[in-house]
């Protein structure tokens, strides 16, 4: 927000300033031409063939005593007034020359150019063409002998202003000669971008500052808040409660998130409660069973009721741990899962099940390695149960632990797969364990993948055009 709002700024202050700057560009080239324009409608010509032939006139007034040519008799030097602006002495002001007066490292001002061929016309002035072009003083011939006399005495009243530049007006006569004017003016122009570059600098430090602050006192609370529910959400064993701040809005938000963190810290309670109860009442009744019925004579009756038991142990134990992965009581430890994968695979290996252990890179993460191992556990049995077979590795991909196990099943139609991940999904319809189990295994597996930071894909195995089998995907990020 900070930084959309210092562009913003950036985007309306150069607008401004280029408003402003065009605003003045023309009212200084409007006073330039109209300045140009009275010399050079003017009587008095000084200079060029003119004063050659002895069409010089000297002017015996005040003005012509103290600001003649340079070395001509009364002439005397003094500084320009300040409140008279840069005035050149009246015989360098106005002069006719046979040729233009441009020459090479002067700057046209096409502008003014044009504004003052309207004006020349306008009071009946035939002109053939106008020349308005600008000039460092030094390379000036007409008045750079004077300048070099006058130049400390410009930078007396100049407060530190850059020097004035030279602006020479010219047009070409009928007669083919250049009538031409010069005028010293400021450097105002400069100035102004100079005024309108600190205007924008003080701009953003008041501006800009004044929005950080602000944006600061939301943005505390908020990121707060952020990390607050993070915690919550990953592990739920946040302790007190996060502490209002900020705007009036702010503060709400926390209060009720406060008080919605309370409630649910409620409702989980409640649960593990429920949950330790159920366990309890229901397990003391198997287990008097599992006793009952070895008074039962006929061996295959006794059997099939302690397949019964140990079916609805399973499930309770099945249903328990997904209810309570949300909120392990364990606590994450540095385990190398290489060797966590070989244990699971020799255990299904000393039962007799054809199960392969592929390539395993060594790994060490911080996990839960009691319910990683009850993940990679029901990945197996699934491939077991549905493949005949497994094949398990486990490889370093960026910064990821991926553990695959593959099958040789006939996988899931590809429009049933994400179904397969909701709890008691089965692609067997019917309710019998010897064919599918409870269809909580892979909701388990998925469940334990996120409680980790990671995540669980099923995917098809194809081969020659047909479904060869089934790919269990675990990623856990590697940190």
């Amino acid at each position: 927000m900070l930084f959309a709002i210092a562009i913003a700024l950036l985007i309306a202050q150069s607008l401004s300033a280029a408003l402003i700057w065009r605003a003045q560009h023309e009212r200084h080239v409007g006073a330039l031409v109209n300045s140009a324009a009275f010399r050079l409608l003017g009587p008095p010509l000084y200079g060029g063939e003119a004063g050659e032939r002895g069409g010089m006139r000297r002017d015996r007034g005040p003005e012509a005593r103290e600001g003649g040519p340079p070395g001509a008799p009364g002439f005397r030097h003094r500084p320009p007034p300040p409140d008279d602006g840069y005035r050149l002495p009246r015989p360098l002001r106005v002069r006719v020359d046979n040729a233009s007066p441009e020459q090479p490292g002067d700057r046209r001002i096409a502008a003014a150019e044009k504004n003052l061929t309207e004006v020349l016309e306008n009071q009946g002035v035939a002109v053939s063409q106008v020349v308005v072009l600008e000039r460092d003083p030094h390379q000036d011939n007409v008045i750079a002998e004077w300048w070099e006399q006058q130049r400390h005495r410009f930078a007396a009243f100049s407060n530190g202003d850059p020097p004035p530049r030279l602006v020479i007006a010219s047009f070409k006569r009928p007669d083919g000669t250049w009538l031409s004017a010069r005028v010293l003016t400021p450097a105002d122009e400069r100035q102004l971008l100079i005024s309108l570059l600190w205007q924008t600098v003080l701009l953003y430090l008041v501006l800009v500052g004044a929005v950080a602050l602000i944006l600061r006192r939301i943005a505390q609370p908020l990121k707060a808040l952020t990390r607050r529910v993070e915690a919550f959400a990953r592990d739920r064993s946040v302790d007190g409660q996060l502490v209002p701040g900020g705007p009036e809005d702010i503060r709400r938000l926390i209060e009720a998130h406060n008080a919605m963190e309370g409630r649910i810290a409620g409702l989980l309670d409640e649960k593990d409660v429920m949950l330790g109860a159920i366990g309890h009442d229901l397990k003391t009744p198997l287990a008097a069973l599992r006793v009952r019925i070895e008074a039962v004579e006929d061996d295959a009756e006794r059997g099939r009721m302690a397949k019964v038991i140990e079916d609805i142990n399973r499930s309770l134990d099945d249903i328990l741990s997904l209810a309570r992965v949300g909120r392990p009581s364990d606590p994450l430890e540095m385990t190398e899962l290489s060797a966590l994968v070989a244990d699971v695979a020799d255990e299904f290996e000393d039962m007799g099940e054809d199960v392969t252990l592929g390539d395993t890179a060594r790994i060490v993460l911080p996990v839960r390695a009691t319910w990683l191992r009850r993940a990679m556990r029901n990945l197996v049995s699934n491939a077991l149960r549905y493949g005949q077979r497994a094949r398990v590795s486990l490889a370093r991909e960026g910064n990821q632990a991926v553990l695959r196990v593959e099958d040789d099943g006939p996988g899931i139609p590809e429009g049933e797969i994400a179904r397969m991940m909701e709890p008691f999904t089965r692609l067997e319809a019917s309710r019998n364990t010897a064919t599918g189990g409870t269809g909580l295994g892979l909701t388990l597996a998925r469940a334990i993948a996120d409680q980790h930071g990671g995540s669980l894909v099923l995917a098809n195995r194809v081969e020659a055009g047909r479904i060869a089998g089934l790919v269990a995907t675990l990623r856990l990020p590697v940190t």
